[in-house]
């Protein structure tokens, strides 16, 4: 599948500011960005539970931003080729996404 500009945007948009969860999903992009890693890495990286990264790993690939090779505990896991063209995109719905987190942190 092939997202026009305004679609991933929005895709984008509702995956990491739009959905409860969306900030660990913008972790594990920024930590896929670094190197490939499978579920159990990402689990320790990250300081969360494995069952969680899974399920967010599930939406994102579902979604087309991340691919997986492998099978079983050997999957390891890349940004798509979309994802790796549009990141700047994910980085500037990152940082909005982050301002807006810090307002309401403060009020």
């Amino acid at each position: 599948m092939v997202y026009r500009a305004r679609e991933l945007k929005y895709l984008l948009g509702w995956l990491i500011a739009g959905t409860r969860g969306g900030a660990m999903r913008a972790r594990i992009i920024a930590a896929l960005k670094e190197a490939p890693r499978n579920a159990n890495q990402l689990a320790n990286i990250l300081g969360v539970d494995y069952r969680t990264i899974r399920h967010h790993l599930e939406i994102l690939e579902k979604n087309k931003m991340i691919v997986s090779a492998g099978d079983k505990y050997g999957v390891t896991y890349f940004l798509s080729p979309i994802m790796e063209e549009n990141y700047a995109l994910f980085e500037e719905i990152w940082k909005k996404f982050g301002e807006k987190e810090k307002k309401e942190e403060g009020n």
